[in-house]
């Protein structure tokens, strides 16, 4: 992420901090911003179309909490000890092979930043064509995602304060959402305790696909990573940041949607999107909960643009990595990699014109989730392969958190692969354009592509 991380780092550094080094309070920030995102606004739908029980449906996303914890103690372990930009790019390559990295940055490249970016936009536009009725919501989010690019493509001071800006909107908008559902909401006759049959939903194909759009709303709590080579004693800040961020969220979260379900009949959720605006119309009427809909895309907007900010300085990396692709790495006047912002642009409206919402956020959280995997599964590799390596932090827990999280991955993917496979193998068929890709950059480089990278 190179370049953009060293400006928000600038921009929204505390006066006093060291000029070019991100510390912890920004680093956590940057890990709250990734993650709050469109997911929370419009997963519960989905959700409560597959279980019905809220004590279930409110352990989905204390089980995501756990679960996102649980992998950035693990990913602390690996910034720490392989402090460079990248994240699982970086790690996969030194960990198993450089093919291995490869596909990894193919990810990021392909689906990885551009499918959440589609996702919010097109939530964006459900939430738009209810306040004003009539817009075409894949019209609005195309015209979002073009706006917000070009807004990246511009001086740091305009995307800082335009990132900035929207960000501590959203933040303060969930807070209101919280608030104003347990002020005015009337409480809905349901349970959350849990009654007879509650556990074993929680081992149920059901809650394991579903927790599938929960770590998709959880997903950027390994967002400081990516920064590792920028941030200011990264042995202690990068696990600190993952940590607090992911905690922070986590309540948010959990209050989000137990202020949903508090507020809302379970019935008029059950497989919509624009969750947001249903709850709202329970609780502040259908004027209140228009112009909460208004607000609440004007807080997806943060998302768009977090992703269209860190999602270019990957595929940057790549090509400063990779001599075929070192036009990614191209910059503009203002140092941008303008070409990776508009080749992620043009994936992002694919995605919005020829796929579902609830299809790209299965088959990303199937790539994600096998990706993460390996990334993690990394931890035992590395101290196996480098037992005496310089390890400055330890993932706490080692090795039972780890292991949840491998374990609970695994079984998501292959839940996933049983009943939707068609996403999946769309996911799975996506990867494998990258080996051809890798193979004609061995070629091109084979002393680049070819060999591991030591820390």
């Amino acid at each position: 992420m190179g370049t953009s991380s060293h400006e928000i780092a600038v921009a929204a550094a505390p006066a006093g901090g060291r000029a070019g080094l991100i510390g912890l309070g920004t680093a956590t920030f940057i890990v709250v911003a990734n993650m709050v995102g469109s997911g929370v606004f419009t997963s519960l739908g989905f959700q409560a179309a597959e279980i019905h029980s809220p004590f279930a449906l409110l352990a989905l996303w204390v089980v995501g909490g756990v679960y996102a914890l649980c992998g950035a103690l693990s990913y602390g372990e690996l910034a720490a000890a392989m402090p460079r930009s990248g994240g699982e790019y970086q790690y996969l390559t030194r960990i198993y092979h450089p093919m291995a990295g490869f596909l990894g940055g193919w990810l990021s490249i392909t689906v990885g930043f551009a499918a959440p970016v589609a996702a919010s936009a097109m939530a964006l536009g459900k939430y738009l064509s209810h306040v004003w009725p009539g817009t075409n919501p894949t019209h609005t989010a195309v015209l979002a995602v073009v706006i917000v690019s070009a807004v990246h493509l511009l001086q740091v001071r305009v995307r800082s304060g335009f990132q900035g800006f929207f960000t501590l909107f959203k933040i303060v908008l969930i807070a209101a959402l919280i608030a104003s559902a347990l002020i005015l909401a009337t409480p809905q006759p349901i349970q959350f305790t849990p009654r007879t049959g509650d556990f074993g939903v929680l081992i149920s194909a059901p809650f394991a696909v579903s927790l599938v759009y929960v770590t998709y709303s959880y997903s950027g709590w390994n967002a400081s990573v990516y920064l590792a080579g920028e941030i200011a004693r990264p042995a202690r800040n990068i696990p600190r940041s993952l940590i607090l961020g992911t905690l922070l969220v986590t309540a948010l979260y959990v209050l989000l949607n137990f202020a949903f379900l508090y507020s809302t009949p379970l019935s008029a959720l059950e497989g919509q999107v624009e969750v947001g605006y249903i709850a709202a119309t329970a609780f502040l009427g259908p004027a209140g909960a228009r112009a909460m809909g208004l607000l609440i895309s004007f807080g997806l907007v943060s998302s768009i643009s977090s992703m269209v900010w860190a999602g270019p300085r990957v595929l940057m990396v790549v090509g400063e990595d990779v001599p075929i692709l070192r036009a990614l790495a191209s910059l503009n006047r203002h140092g941008v990699p303008h070409r990776a912002v508009l080749i992620q642009m043009i994936v992002v409206i694919v995605l919005i014109a020829t796929s579902t919402f609830e299809s790209i956020i299965t088959c990303l959280g199937f790539l994600l989730s096998a990706s993460a995997m390996f990334t993690v599964l990394g931890v035992f590799v590395d101290r196996v392969r480098r037992p005496d390596a310089l390890r400055p932090y330890k993932a706490w827990g080692y090795p039972v958190t780890p292991a949840l999280f491998v374990v609970m991955t695994a079984a998501m993917v292959v839940y996933l692969l049983r009943f939707r496979p068609i996403e999946s193998l769309v996911g799975l068929g996506a990867l494998a354009l990258g080996v051809p890709v890798y193979l004609l950059t061995a070629r091109a480089a084979p002393s680049v592509a070819l060999q591991r990278r030591e820390p």
